[in-house]
């Protein structure tokens, strides 16, 4: 058997005996059957089930089980109703029944789809009917013409002459054997038993998943309630019903990266899904965190659907002010910088039991809410955050404060040599709310760096970043002034 260094252009066909191992034992159907081949098809109709894995790299590893009418001998199975954008070299196929009573000879995946266009290609070089209504005669009018050409519009030639732009309709005597209603794997296999039921796996593009998650915090800024939903996207060019459902968060290489998904002129949402809620149930797997529903469920080729990931009331957070220096003021003289810069505003929140949380979060957007006094939430701020394990900070930016604004100066500059030098700087914060404000200013000092006097106590965060923590009065202002030596190369 000959293997194909490359895929044809409308059927990836591999050799059985190498793409599924063990196909040669002697206890199973022999690989040079001969005799007739039976014709046999699968559609959705004879799913038993269905799972899918959907990772949050645009694919996903797709296991149903059928149960299939087959033939003793060689049969060909059509097997309908698979993604549009599967990988066929990752197909599986195998007997739930009896393994030894079916071998693969062959493997072919058709994805050359029936549409007007394709069947006007397929007839280039051969008559077929056109049909255009004579209004003299008030009947349609049925004319014998020879497809020359159909790129950039159909080339007849009618009754001894070219033509373009012909208005009528095409009428074709059949439906060429090499296209399909829609994509279809089809095996050429050995079997020794009527029936079986088989599993198929193979892994799909197109399929893909996100988390988003909704903040909303108290009105004291000291704690909220986290609620979690992960997006389902279906652009495989199927649908699977009643599926088992798992997702998969992490990195997980691949050999070859997936193409993008092709935009959708239009998606539907399952509204249901967003009613009633379904938690997942997490476990580990490998170096990777895996999301199972507890419920099937029913994804729709371009469909996307919402479920609920979790559910966390009073998690305890921290709102941080902010207000960050760049490192490269140091290494010169500062004529001027801008009046009243912005100071940042964060959330701070521990993924752990203690805190109210503790499980592992996919990463996602998460979007913050707060009430105002009529009680009504409003929307103040979101951000991204990765892959977070049990245990570990999320920190969430929320955007610029209004009422808290600062203003730096450098009072000295002086050079110590060629890459360091000592500067002296004052740090006005002005804090305009009815109520006093805690701000941390932080100064990415890089390189090696001291600080020779400061007007309040300096922490060292790490080898590159010092940070004054600065309480602001209601209506008032704090100033901070200190001098440093850095070192930068």
């Amino acid at each position: 058997m000959k293997l194909w260094s490359n895929r044809p252009l409308y059927a990836a066909t591999v050799s059985a005996a190498l793409a599924f191992g063990g196909a040669c034992s002697s206890s199973k159907p022999a690989l040079h059957a001969t005799g007739p081949v039976t014709a046999r098809s699968s559609d959705a109709k004879g799913r038993q089930k269905v799972s899918i894995t959907v990772y949050n790299s645009n694919f996903g590893l797709v296991r149903e089980q059928r149960a299939v009418e087959l033939a003793t001998g060689r049969v060909e199975l059509a097997f309908a109703d698979v993604s549009a954008h599967i990988q066929p070299e990752t197909v599986h196929i195998r007997s739930l029944d009896d393994p030894d009573a079916l071998t693969v000879l062959e493997q072919n995946y058709r994805y050359d789809l029936l549409t007007p266009e394709k069947l006007l290609e397929k007839y280039v070089g051969k008559r077929v009917k056109v049909v255009r209504y004579n209004e003299k005669l008030g009947t349609d009018e049925v004319l014998p013409a020879d497809v020359l050409a159909v790129e950039n519009g159909p080339v007849l030639r009618i009754g001894g002459e070219v033509v373009t732009g012909f208005p009528g309709r095409f009428v074709f005597p059949e439906v060429p054997e090499n296209l399909v209603a829609k994509p279809t794997l089809v095996w050429l296999l050995a079997s020794s038993a009527p029936r079986q039921r088989v599993e198929v796996s193979y892994i799909t593009q197109n399929l893909s998943w996100s988390a988003d998650y909704v903040l909303v915090i108290d009105a004291k800024d000291q704690a909220g309630d986290l609620t979690g939903w992960v997006t389902l996207e279906n652009q495989s060019g199927t649908s699977y019903a009643n599926a088992e459902l798992k997702l998969v968060a992490g990195d997980v290489q691949r050999v070859t990266p997936p193409p993008p998904p092709p935009a959708a002129p239009m998606m539907e949402y399952d509204a249901a899904s967003v009613a009633a809620p379904a938690p997942f149930r997490q476990e580990a797997l490998f170096e990777y965190h895996l999301y199972a529903l507890q419920r099937p469920t029913t994804l729709l080729d371009k469909e996307k659907k919402q479920v609920t990931l979790l559910e966390a009331h009073g998690v305890k957070l921290e709102k941080k002010l902010v207000f960050r220096g760049q490192d490269y003021w140091f290494r010169s003289r500062i004529a001027e910088l801008p009046k009243n810069q912005k100071v940042s505003v964060f959330v701070k929140l521990e993924n752990s039991e203690k805190r109210g949380l503790g499980m592992p979060l996919p990463k996602g957007v998460v979007r913050v809410y707060k009430a105002d006094t009529s009680g009504a939430q409003q929307f103040v701020g979101e951000d991204s955050i990765d892959h977070t394990p049990r245990d570990e900070e999320i920190e969430i930016k929320l955007g610029e404060a209004f009422d808290v604004v600062a203003d730096r100066k450098q009072m000295e500059w002086r050079a110590l040599g060629s890459c360091s030098s000592e500067s002296t700087w004052t740090i006005a914060l002005r804090n305009h709310k009815d109520e006093a404000v805690r701000v941390d200013v932080e100064e990415p000092a890089n390189g090696d760096w001291e600080i020779v006097s400061s007007s309040h106590a300096a922490r060292k965060e790490d080898a590159r970043t010092l940070v004054f923590t600065v309480d602001v009065p209601s209506r008032g202002e704090t100033k901070v002034s200190y001098k440093i030596r850095v070192r930068w190369c």
